[in-house]
C-alpha cells in the first residue's frame, strides 16, 4: 500500500476536507478543512520556517509589472504593446541594476549585458527590500512537465502542461502539477512531510483566502481562517436563537459518537474543528498587537492574519507552516491601464507591510514569501488589454532569499522571438517544479523525498535555483 493511503478511513476524512462538504459560509457550517491526520513522516524540524504563497488570480500582466527599461527594449515594448505601455519617465525611480551577463550559466543575475528592467511605479515600496538583498526577481517562470525548447514545442514531441492558457487548469497546474481536479498541491505535500514536527498538525497548512488545491496534501488538510481569525461554527459562536441551551444541544448533537462509521468520523472531525477554533482564538487573543501598519485591502488583511498566526507559532506548537493568500482581478483583457495599477499597488504595499511585520517579529530569516499566478500575458496588445499567456515574472521575498538579484533568463522583448510561441506568449525557461523543489529543500525536505512533493522533478537536471541562502 502507498505510504500516503494507509486506510479507507483516512482517505474518507481527507476527501471530506478537500471537497468542503460543509463549507464555512454555509448555515451550520463546520470548518472541516481544519483537520489533518498526524502521521510518521520522513522530515523533522527543530527550528521554525514558513512559506507564504501570494496567488494573483486571473493571470498577472508581468510586462507591466516588471517592465523593460533599457532604451532598445523599452522601445520594442512600446511598439508591440501599443496603447497599454508605461512611459519610461515614470519607471526611472524604480529602475533596477543593468545586466552584466554575470552568472548567466547558473541563472543568477541572468540578464544580458546592457539590458535593464524597472518595477512599475506602484511597486516602489519593494525597492528598499530589493536593495537590501531580501527580494529577488524570477524571470519567465511557468508550468512545464520538463525543460522544453521552442523547437520541441513546435514539433509537439515533448509532454506539455494540459490545457495551456485555461484559467482553472493552469491555476491547478501551478499549484499541484496537475490540471483541474487535482486533490493535492505542492504546498500541502510539503506540509505532509512535517506533520510529525508540529504539535498541532491542524495548523500546518493555513489558507486565509478560501480554498486552494495548493494547500491540500495527501495527509495534510488546509485549515481555513478569515481575516479576523478562526471561523466559528454557526450556532456555537453565540447563543443559538438567543438560547445557550440550544447551542449546548447543538454541540452535543454534532459531536456525539455513533456506531455508524461515517457519522462517527463526522463527529470526530467536528470535535477536533471546535477544539482548533478554541486553540487558535486563545492563542491570538494573548498576542501583543503588531506595531506594523497594514493598509486597507483584502490582500493586506490576509497577510496581517498570516503575520498574527506566525506570531502565535509557539502557542500553537508548530515548527513548519505553509500559508496561502490571494488577490483576484488580474484577467485584464480590457481596462489594463486603469485597473492594473490599483492591483499592483495592493500587492506592493501589502508585501512591504508583511516584510516589515516579519522583521518586527524577528522571523525575517525564517519566512519566505513568493508570488504566483495562472500564467503571464501576451506581449501584444489587444487594444485595451492583454490576453492569456504562459511564462511570467515573479517575486520572492524574505531574509533567507539571496535577493537583489535576477533568476532565470530574461526573454527577448520581441514577437516571434526565440522565447515566443505566439503573440508574445513566453515559453517558460524556468519551471514551477524547480521553484517548488528549491523551496521544499529550504524548508528541510530531504532530496530523496522531493519526488513526493514534486512528481516531475526527475525530469530536471537543475533542481535548486540558487534562490535561498544556506544556513
Amino acid at each position: 500500500m502507498n505510504d500516503f493511503n494507509r486506510s479507507t478511513r483516512r482517505a474518507f476524512v481527507q476527501r471530506m476536507g478537500q471537497l468542503g462538504l460543509a463549507g464555512a459560509a454555509a448555515p451550520w457550517a463546520l470548518n472541516l478543512a481544519a483537520m489533518s491526520e498526524a502521521a510518521a513522516q520522513s522530515s523533522t524540524a527543530s527550528d521554525y520556517k514558513a512559506l507564504v504563497c501570494v496567488f494573483l488570480y486571473g493571470g498577472n500582466d508581468h510586462y507591466n509589472t516588471i517592465v523593460p527599461f533599457d532604451d532598445i527594449n523599452h522601445a520594442n515594448y512600446q511598439r508591440v504593446r501599443s496603447g497599454i505601455t508605461l512611459q519610461r519617465s515614470a519607471l526611472t525611480p524604480n529602475a533596477l541594476p543593468i545586466g552584466t551577463g554575470e552568472g548567466l550559466a547558473s541563472s543568477v543575475n541572468g540578464m544580458a549585458p546592457g539590458r535593464q528592467v524597472a518595477l512599475a511605479p506602484e511597486l516602489s515600496g519593494l525597492m528598499p527590500i530589493f536593495n537590501k538583498g531580501e527580494l529577488g526577481l524570477i524571470f519567465n517562470i511557468g508550468t512545464l512537465v520538463q525543460p522544453t525548447t521552442k523547437a520541441q514545442y513546435t514539433a509537439a514531441n515533448v509532454p506539455l502542461p494540459p490545457k495551456l492558457f485555461s484559467h482553472n487548469d493552469q491555476q491547478s497546474v501551478w499549484q499541484s502539477s496537475k490540471p483541474e481536479g487535482a486533490t493535492s498541491g505542492w504546498g500541502g505535500r510539503i506540509g505532509d512531510l512535517f506533520l510529525s514536527s508540529n504539535g498541532r498538525t491542524t495548523f500546518t497548512c493555513v489558507n486565509a483566502s478560501g480554498n486552494a488545491v495548493f494547500m491540500s496534501g495527501r495527509e495534510a488538510v488546509q485549515y481555513q481562517v478569515s481575516t479576523t481569525g478562526a471561523v466559528a461554527m454557526r450556532g456555537l459562536g453565540a447563543p443559538l436563537f438567543g438560547s445557550q441551551a440550544c447551542s449546548t444541544a447543538l454541540r452535543e448533537l454534532v459531536t456525539a459518537p455513533h456506531t455508524h462509521l461515517m457519522r462517527s468520523e463526522y463527529a470526530r472531525i467536528t470535535s477536533r474543528a471546535l477544539d482548533a477554533q478554541v486553540a487558535l482564538s486563545s492563542a491570538l487573543a494573548g498576542l501583543p498587537q503588531l506595531q506594523t501598519v497594514f493598509p486597507a485591502g483584502t490582500l493586506s488583511q490576509q497577510l496581517q492574519m498570516v503575520a498574527r498566526m506566525i506570531s502565535s507559532r509557539n502557542q500553537l506548537s508548530v515548527k513548519r507552516q505553509v500559508f496561502f493568500v490571494s488577490l483576484g482581478g488580474f484577467d485584464l483583457h480590457d481596462y489594463l491601464l486603469t485597473q492594473h495599477p490599483g492591483l499592483k499597488s495592493q500587492l506592493g504595499e501589502s508585501l512591504k507591510s508583511f516584510h516589515a511585520a516579519m522583521g518586527e517579529l524577528g522571523v525575517a530569516q525564517q519566512v519566505t514569501t513568493f508570488t504566483a499566478s495562472d500564467f503571464g500575458r501576451t506581449l501584444t496588445s489587444n487594444g485595451d488589454g492583454s490576453d492569456h499567456g504562459w511564462g511570467s515574472h515573479h517575486f520572492i521575498m524574505g531574509g533567507a532569499v539571496q535577493g537583489g538579484r535576477f533568476y532565470g533568463r530574461y526573454p527577448d522583448v520581441a514577437v516571434n522571438g526565440p522565447d515566443d510561441v505566439g503573440q508574445g506568449r513566453l515559453l517558460p525557461t524556468t519551471g514551477v517544479d524547480q521553484l517548488a523543489a528549491t523551496l521544499a529543500t529550504w524548508m528541510g525536505v530531504n532530496a530523496s523525498d522531493l519526488p513526493l512533493v514534486v512528481p516531475n522533478i526527475g525530469n530536471y537536471s537543475v533542481r535548486d535555483l540558487g534562490l535561498m541562502r544556506r544556513v
